[in-house]
């Protein structure tokens, strides 16, 4: 293979490796600051549980850590055995599960146990339901960190929640933010990599990332993420993803880079491998 070819897949496999790192890093980091900033309202409901739909399971206890049930057929036995695995941070959890997924799961959670209507259409039905006014909504602009947030919500909250219900509405509102936030950050990862990615794309042409029978997703030549998937319900129907929001909708940042980096490693055998370092020759002492 053309050296120069394999040094530039080297490099685009390297990048998404590192893009995924740095996802991971970032999503923690807002789960530990979205987990802090409801940590009173958790404990008031004595925790949540946010998938109950046999075999999954997925609660969180008052002191933040998660339980996560699993489920797996004994090869000796045949019979079928649960386990459940105790989460211990927000960190650990979002290298197990999609932070977007796991905000909307608390979003219907806190729904439920508020009592409010399920699956809201947009923003404006979820606010018309909910417990705060939407004006007591704390913006996430762009330019204003999480913790800033969150005090703006509990100054305008002193008293905090008085019944079950109104934690549930409150967590609710704010689990809805933390959504929006998490789908625009994963959005703008992607965003960023195709950026970076182009020069060396536009050298190899288009890579097929994935090509199922209801899903394919392609880093074209232009340097753009390009898919298309069949939802759920569809009866068939094909959706095409012509932009990072749309990706975001279908697939988490983490598993496109994991995906990427072993396409690549799968056509190209020998770019995920460190290069071999150089000798040295050693000099001659002088005479």
């Amino acid at each position: 293979m053309d050296t120069n070819r394999n040094d530039l897949l080297g490099e685009l496999a390297s990048d998404a490796a590192l893009e995924r790192s740095d996802f991971l890093v970032t999503a923690a980091e807002q789960m530990h600051r979205f987990l802090e900033a409801n940590r009173k309202r958790i404990d008031a409901l004595d925790g949540l549980v946010l998938i109950d739909d046999d075999p999954d399971y997925l609660a969180i206890a008052p002191d933040l850590t998660f339980r996560s049930r699993s489920r797996y057929q004994d090869s000796e036995t045949g019979e079928w055995v649960s386990e459940t695995e105790v989460i211990e941070s927000g960190a650990e959890l979002v290298e197990l599960y999609n932070p977007a997924d796991v905000y909307q799961w608390f979003s219907e959670a806190a729904r439920e146990a508020a009592g409010l209507a399920p699956e809201p259409t947009g923003a404006d039905d979820v606010l018309a339901t909910a417990n705060v006014a939407g004006e007591d909504t704390p913006a996430l602009d762009e330019d204003r960190g999480y913790a800033e947030a969150a005090d703006t919500w509990a100054a305008r909250h002193p008293s905090g929640a008085d019944t079950e219900e109104e934690a549930a509405g409150l967590l609710y509102d704010l689990t809805v933010d933390y959504l929006d936030r998490s789908q625009k950050t994963e959005a703008g990862l992607l965003a960023r990599f195709e950026e970076e990615a182009a020069p060396l794309i536009a050298r190899i042409g288009d890579l097929i990332i994935v090509d199922d029978d209801d899903e394919r997703l392609v880093l074209t030549a232009a340097g753009r993420f390009a898919g298309e998937v069949v939802p759920e319900g569809a009866d068939g129907e094909w959706k095409k993803l012509t932009s990072p929001e749309d990706l975001v909708g279908f697939y988490d940042p983490t598993d496109v880079f994991s995906d990427l980096a072993d396409a690549l490693a799968e056509g190209f055998p020998g770019i995920d491998q460190p290069a071999e370092p150089t000798e040295a020759v050693a000099e001659e002492p002088e005479a």
